[in-house]
């Protein structure tokens, strides 16, 4: 059987945590051709989700979110490119366009250009008090901004608003939180465990505000946000906007590509050209039936640019373990796995310090929330990967180990199959 022709010079445009993924596993899968990873910033490739705690907090500078250090880079071959933006794509002639018309061959390309903040679409949501925090330079611009009495308004109640108006309240600041929804997290975690969430903010200071922002007032400096459909106002030193994401798909939009709110892109991150492969943020999965909803998570980014690195250069496709996303505020480590629906089992004090509850649909875990109990969601894991099916009794009982019911179960299994005892 003749093997496939691998490519001569992967490039991977956009230098996140899914562009970075796949050039480590294109390495580690044994790829040994040109490599280059391009990135827009200057900043060596650096992980997110501190941006809106540890780095606003102080706890990690610039340094510390770094993804890989410099040298992991050099190790590796991999070519690395920062402020060195790719402007076209030009698939069928295999190059990509840089700044001042410079072109460079390619035989494969990656995009890993990630997404956008949603701007605020209201009279006067561009002032200069208006920010987003999406890139390093945001964030430390938002920290520089950041100390006590500067009164804070967060415009989204999503995991990244949440986490910005938590850290705020320790900085000393006042904030406000808005949003339309009651409760943002219902619909991924219930409706009991989403209100015990939301109302952590309340608790600890925060003024949460149910609505919509319908105008920004200049008051000199500060800003008045106005709501829709009331009298109610907040005034404002700083307003943080965390609305969601736009996936940057316009390199694959000028170049033809299939777009619909993303690069559309197969099980195997394939785009609609055979030579072009997309992953993260930029991207969005598709079904027999079309285009599915984008998944905008911090592991997504990940084992999506695994999957497009095992697909460039023809590997098997990985494994892709059950999708799940975390959250920190308020001293709580929130982690959610799977897909939370069917009968809940609730592990622990609702509440509590720390507790955990669990999905099950006949029999079978399918999903699970916790607060501080990463072991335990470590298990969970595993039980709904695996598919095992698990007494709901024991998933309550706090003195039994979960561990034991993935490792005594799997046991169980395996000598089922090889014919032992049962």
């Amino acid at each position: 059987m003749n093997q496939p022709e691998l490519p001569g010079h992967v490039a991977v445009v956009g230098a996140g945590l899914a562009g970075v993924s796949a050039c480590e596993q294109l390495r580690e899968l044994g790829y040994d051709g040109r490599l280059t990873l391009f990135g827009a910033e200057p900043h060596l490739p650096y992980d997110r989700p501190p941006l809106s705690k540890d780095l606003l907090l102080g706890k990690q500078t610039t340094a510390d979110v770094a993804l890989r250090p410099a040298d992991w880079y050099a190790a590796r071959d991999i070519d690395l490119r920062l402020s060195t933006p790719v402007t076209a794509i030009r698939p069928d002639e295999g190059r990509i366009e840089l700044t001042y018309g410079r072109t460079e061959p390619v035989d494969a390309v990656l995009l890993a250009t990630g997404g956008r903040p949603r701007p605020l679409p209201v009279p006067g949501g561009d002032h200069r008090a208006v920010t987003v925090l999406r890139s390093l330079d945001d964030a430390v611009a938002l920290r520089d901004r950041l100390g006590p009495g500067v009164r804070v308004g967060v415009i989204g109640a999503g995991l990244i608003g949440a986490e910005v108006a938590a850290s705020a309240t320790v900085l000393g600041c006042v904030a406000t939180l808005i949003d339309p929804a009651p409760l943002p997290l219902e619909r991924v975690v219930g409706t009991e465990i989403a209100d015990l969430l939301h109302s952590q903010h309340r608790i600890n200071g925060v003024r949460v505000l149910v609505g919509a922002v319908a105008s920004v007032e200049d008051l000199g400096g500060p800003v008045r946000l106005h709501l829709a459909g009331s009298d109610e106002f907040v005034d404002c030193d700083v307003v943080v906007v965390g609305v969601g994401i736009v996936s940057d798909d316009s390199l694959a939009a000028t170049a033809g590509l299939a777009v619909d709110r993303g690069v559309l892109v197969d099980a195997a991150q394939r785009t609609s050209h055979p030579r072009i492969f997309a992953a993260g943020d930029a991207a969005r999965p598709t079904g027999p039936d079309g285009p599915l909803p984008n998944v905008e998570h911090w592991e997504s980014a990940l084992h999506e640019g695994k999957a497009a690195a095992a697909a460039i250069i023809g590997a098997p496709a990985p494994t892709r373990p059950v999708s799940r996303f975390w959250s920190d505020r308020y001293g709580w480590h929130l982690e959610v796995v799977g897909e939370f629906r069917g009968e809940v089992v609730l592990r622990g004090e609702l509440g509590g310090e720390s507790f955990a509850a669990f999905a099950l649909v006949d029999g079978r875990c399918v999903g699970a929330v916790a607060v501080n109990r990463p072991v335990e969601m470590k298990a969970a894991r595993r039980l709904i990967e695996r598919g095992l099916p698990v007494h709901a009794g024991r998933l309550a009982d706090e003195s039994v180990d979960l561990r034991s019911l993935v490792i005594g179960r799997a046991n169980t299994v395996d000598r089922t199959r090889a014919g032992g005892p049962r």
